[in-house]
């Protein structure tokens, strides 16, 4: 496959995926297909799809409908849970009003009250993620897949095959490969393209239903970069920066923009929206399935783990390939477990990696862009 548009025309397609999709999960519906959504990366996706369902990540990144959910939620929660509470009750999110099922996880306190209230309206199905990465812990989370296949089959008269979730495994491996195929073009020194670019494909993607299409597309265009770049079209060398912490997207695409727009480029995302969500494989060769995708979700280094060493793993070795200069840490207001890891990232980046960090620490509103842009502006001076 190869890519005709120009590189600008591809990301804003991309950027634009969201919207589109709207139209066709419609669509979806009226052909009858099965729509699940889910909130989490720990999300078994496979399970999903191995019944011929299409899955989608549910609106929760924007302060629209927080006015609403705090009639129902406190005031001093994380705006992540209070946004998905109020795009949910409003029904002003489609990819939650066409699904199915909602899938949640016990990650963090306030979803798992929120999950609560929230099935008081929709057929919410809540796994039990252990918050440890231990054998034991292991077991009660292959246990926990299998019971959402045997919901998924009971909920809508199917039967779910281990072939059939091989299959997916399969699929969705691939889809992985190629957005880690496409970040990786990051690599280089100065960088092809912006982080925000890269960042629209990487989080545009999740919103493009026909899985099995991703691949070649993103493939191409991450061929197309690698063209352009040895034909000399890159960007200037700047300061190389590498966002983690909380997901981001919607509004806390501020933090993208202030660090490009003040001399900066991003190179890495650890955080979900990144490489947290598809640096790890699931094992095809495993014949146990649900085996393999517990091993393959329960290594993902997420704050709500204790200990958390896959979170630090993941990022040194970001760190190194990527030519890392600062490390910017983005915790949203009220996220207790991402604001209190915040100490052990900062020891971790300037002890043991020798680099500056920041932690900024913002909610969904666009109240602060001008002291987050005079922040990251001294932070990225400083490199």
């Amino acid at each position: 496959m190869e890519i005709i548009k120009d590189l600008p025309e591809v990301f804003e397609e991309f950027a634009e995926q969201r919207q589109k999709s709207f139209l066709m999960m419609k669509e979806l519906k009226d052909k009858g297909t099965p729509v699940v959504g889910a909130y989490c990366t720990y999300f078994p996706k496979e399970i999903a799809m191995a019944m011929g369902a299409s899955t989608v990540s549910l609106c929760s990144t924007s302060d629209e409908t927080i006015p609403v959910a705090e009639k129902d939620l406190p005031k001093n929660l994380c705006p992540m849970v209070k946004a998905s509470y109020g795009f949910a009750v409003t029904d002003k999110c489609p990819f939650f009003y066409f699904s199915d099922v909602v899938v949640g996880e016990t990650t963090c306190d306030g979803k798992k009250k929120m999950y609560e209230y929230m099935s008081e309206f929709k057929d919410v199905f809540v796994m039990e993620l252990p918050n440890s990465q231990s054998a034991t812990s292991l077991q009660l989370w292959k246990s926990e897949i299998v019971r959402f296949k045997e919901y998924l089959e009971e909920k809508f008269g199917v039967a779910i095959t281990e072939e059939k979730i091989a299959e997916a495994i399969k699929e969705e491996n691939e889809v992985r490969k190629s957005l880690k195929n496409l970040y990786e073009v990051m690599k280089h020194e100065p960088a092809p393209i912006k982080g925000h670019d890269l960042f629209k494909v990487l989080y545009g993607s999740g919103f493009k239903f026909d899985r099995k299409a991703i691949p070649a597309e993103v493939n191409a265009l991450a061929e197309k970069i690698e063209k352009e770049y040895a034909e000399g079209k890159m960007l200037e060398s700047r300061p190389r920066i590498l966002v983690t912490g909380c997901p981001i997207g919607g509004a806390t695409e501020k933090i993208i923009t202030a660090i490009e727009e003040n001399g900066g480029v991003v190179v890495a995302y650890e955080n979900c929206s990144g490489a947290k969500s598809i640096d790890k494989l699931v094992d095809e060769e495993n014949p146990d399935v649900y085996q393999a995708l517990a091993e393959r979700y329960l290594a993902i280094g997420c704050s709500v783990m204790t200990p958390n060493p896959n979170r630090l793993e993941l990022l040194q070795r970001l760190i190194d390939e990527y030519q890392v200069d600062g490390v910017v840490e983005m915790t949203l207001q009220a996220c207790h477990t991402y604001n209190v890891e915040t100490l052990a990232i900062r020891k971790f980046v300037n002890e043991k990696m020798g680099l500056p960090y920041i932690n900024v620490e913002t909610d969904y509103s666009q109240a602060d862009v001008g002291q987050l842009n005079t922040r990251i502006a001294a932070f990225l001076e400083m490199l």
